[in-house]
């Protein structure tokens, strides 16, 4: 039987879950996700999973941060004045929000403590620095 290579368009199920068991993702309540082996449209360590399976062959594996969403960055958790926000927005602890950067591309952070005259975001991702177990299914090799 086939197995899914660099190249190779396939389709999995997969359900994602910390170390404590908690679910952050599953695709079986949805269409399967369909990517391409090698592309890097999903974390490297899927990637790696993926490929040597076989159609209708299920693989448990854990995802250690490196090759996952990166290790948590101090950096990365910024303090800004409010007068830099638009005027009509009252961000609240643990709201997403998005921002521009500079060079106009688009990120994602989460509010983790305000102030009457800052806010402090944190801009990794939320599974940065986590270990993540996953189930996959591969369901077929396009």
């Amino acid at each position: 039987m086939a197995q899914a290579k660099p190249g190779d368009t396939v389709k999995v199920h997969y359900t994602g879950k910390l170390p404590d068991g908690e679910v952050f993702d599953s695709s079986y309540q949805r269409d399967p996700l369909q990517f391409t082996v090698g592309d890097g449209q999903v974390i490297p360590g899927f990637e790696q999973a993926v490929a040597g399976m076989e159609p209708g062959q299920t693989r448990s594996v854990t995802i250690e941060p490196e090759q996952a969403y990166g290790q948590r960055r101090d950096d990365m958790v910024m303090e800004l004045p409010r007068d830099r926000l638009p005027e009509k927005l009252e961000p609240k602890v643990g709201e997403r929000l998005q921002l521009h950067t500079q060079d106009g591309r688009q990120i994602a952070v989460a509010v983790t403590d305000t102030s009457p005259e800052t806010i402090t975001i944190d801009a990794n991702h939320p599974l940065a620095g986590k270990d993540l177990l996953f189930e996959i299914e591969l369901l077929e090799i396009a």
